[in-house]
């Protein structure tokens, strides 16, 4: 009884590490993607080669509550920083290839230079721009 349980234990800590890794990895493999077809004032500054940082967020998610009002106050100063409401435009969290939120792209000349999952902080992401 003992020994399934610890097997149980062992395979719920693999899984949490190979889907940790996973994350990791597809950020990784997002980095220097060329992004095409964004429309939209977001478009325009793409095309001109701006380095931007681009934060997607979604209302229900928890750690997005903490990190929004931050980004926002980001946006409001910089006009490099945008943030994509998921809710209200997925299509533009799928060419960027966003699977969950919150997550940070940095992006110059057309493509991805940065991609991040997670909360960040204000000075983390301060020194991406």
């Amino acid at each position: 009884m003992i020994e399934t349980i610890l097997y149980i234990i062992g395979a719920i800590v693999v899984f949490f590490v190979l889907m940790n890794g996973y994350v990791l990895l597809s950020g990784w493999f997002k980095r220097g993607k060329k992004l095409e077809n964004i429309s939209g004032e977001l478009g325009r500054q793409l095309r001109a080669g701006k380095r931007m940082l681009i934060y997607f967020y979604s209302p229900s998610c928890v750690a997005c509550k903490s990190m929004t009002p931050m980004v926002n106050k980001m946006h409001r100063d910089n006009k490099n920083v945008h943030m994509i409401n998921l809710a209200t435009d997925m299509e533009t969290g799928r060419k960027f290839g966003v699977l969950g939120t919150p997550a940070t792209v940095v992006v110059e000349n057309e493509r991805i230079e940065k991609f991040f999952l997670g909360a960040r902080s204000e000075q983390f992401l301060r020194n991406l721009i």
